[in-house]
């Protein structure tokens, strides 16, 4: 298959076959990071521009990482110590970048559509690293892989995520790659922070995670925001850890070996136990490495022109 897009700014329109053609792309990635020498020339000569406007280890990492890996020149716009912090525009930023004649741009920014607004300006190539509470494609991705690699096919697998799923764009992202997949998903949370105009993606909602856990071949915990108390969505961490917390004898009512993810950062003892977390079930580390291995088959897709081995 031949694909050659411009930018990654969501799943949505993304078809199965493209989003199959990304996860066969990553698995020779995947195998170069066991390498003991993980340095390719593949991108000689390519740029790529780090764009955070919000704080991560995680995906900054991971995208500086697969970059590198693939022998690409990688730059870091730290917000806090560049223009934008004396009130410099996205625009003027993005004609900032544009002089410098990169070839990719990652950026991760609070308002959603901001990575769509780059991928309008830019001649460059623009992946999106999550914005405000729309979309994170690449988390999506790399979860997809993480789940592929470990129970086979997606079809027809039941999938529950359970937690914050208002403000996620990670539960976002990763409902409309599952169904594009063939996953049965459900949202789980309290009715707070799962509202009912959620159903626009056509999904199962739901309020109570023991009654939807029977069945379930994945089980997603995502991260509680503890300042979301404070805010009143919901009682207490304690309450909100008795209904929705995962834990081993909570996670044995799905009547299967079971697979348990988690985006990241974790708290632990909130959203998911420490000894589920570090379980065989968890996949939460394979889930990070997974991640530099997405990221660098899609800034090979994106900037190296999708032909040839990458692996030469």
């Amino acid at each position: 298959m031949k694909w050659k897009p411009k930018d990654l700014l969501d799943l949505d329109n993304l078809t199965t076959e493209e989003i199959e053609h990304i996860l066969q792309t990553a698995k020779p990635m995947r195998e170069i990071l066991s390498r003991p020498i993980k340095k390719l020339p593949t991108l000689r000569g390519k740029s790529v521009v780090l764009l955070f406007y919000e704080s991560s280890t995680r995906t900054r990492t991971s995208f500086e990482s697969a970059a590198k890996i693939l022998g690409a020149d990688t730059t870091n716009f730290t917000v806090a110590q560049s223009s934008i912090t004396k009130g410099e525009s996205l625009l003027d930023t993005a004609k900032t970048i544009q002089a410098m004649n990169v070839d990719l741009v990652v950026v991760r920014h609070s308002s959603s559509g901001a990575a769509d607004f780059l991928a309008d300006t830019l001649k460059a190539s623009v992946i999106n690293g999550g914005d405000g509470q729309h979309a994170h494609p690449t988390q999506a991705l790399l979860d997809l892989f993480t789940i592929q690699e470990r129970i086979g096919d997606i079809k027809g697998k039941k999938v529950v995520i359970v937690g914050d799923i208002i403000h996620s764009r990670v539960a976002r992202s990763n409902a409309i790659g599952l169904q594009k997949m063939g996953a049965d998903v459900t949202l789980v949370g309290p009715p707070t922070l799962l509202p009912t105009e959620m159903s626009y993606l056509g999904i199962k909602l739901s309020h109570d995670l023991d009654k939807e856990l029977p069945g379930a071949d994945v089980v997603m915990a995502l991260r509680l925001q503890l300042e979301r108390q404070q805010s009143g969505l919901f009682p207490s961490i304690r309450e909100y850890s008795k209904l929705y917390g995962l834990s081993v004898d909570r996670i044995k009512k799905t009547g299967k070996q079971t697979i348990v993810m988690h985006p990241g950062p974790m708290n632990r003892g909130v959203e998911i136990a420490s000894d589920l977390a570090d379980s065989v079930q968890s996949v939460i580390e394979k889930q990070v490495t997974n991640g530099v291995a997405i990221r660098m088959a899609l800034i090979y897709l994106l900037i190296g022109g999708g032909t040839g081995n990458v692996v030469d």
